[in-house]
């Protein structure tokens, strides 16, 4: 797939709260993972790795309350997105938060993604 069609396949995945499959249909097996200093993940290596840190987050909401995903904007073999998700954490805290999101593509797949938030 070229980088217009991984980011595009990406965001429908994405849009339908599909995120582990857009992991597991996209991902390269040794993708990297990278978020800001201040999260308590900051890198983590692998598909595999990936959805591990995925379910994570997930086991720590309690409820989704919308998430957006804007268009692609693709630049040779990278591609980036705005995100935003309305959820409610199990400590009661309900947030909004927003994020761009970058990500490198090789050989059709997602060899690299970085959060900035």
């Amino acid at each position: 797939m070229s980088t217009t069609e991984v980011a595009q396949s990406l965001v429908d995945f994405c849009r339908k709260g599909q995120n582990k499959q857009a992991v597991e249909t996209l991902y390269a097996d040794h993708a990297v993972s990278i978020e800001p200093d201040s999260a308590p993940i900051q890198r983590v290596e692998g598909k595999a790795g990936i959805l591990q840190k995925g379910a994570q987050l997930n086991e720590m909401i309690e409820q989704w309350h919308g998430v957006t995903v804007s268009d692609p904007l693709i630049a040779g073999d990278f591609f980036s997105v705005a995100m935003s998700m309305d959820v409610t954490y199990k400590d009661g805290n309900r947030v909004h938060a927003k994020e761009i999101c970058v990500y490198q593509v090789a050989e059709g797949k997602v060899i690299s993604e970085q959060f900035y938030f």
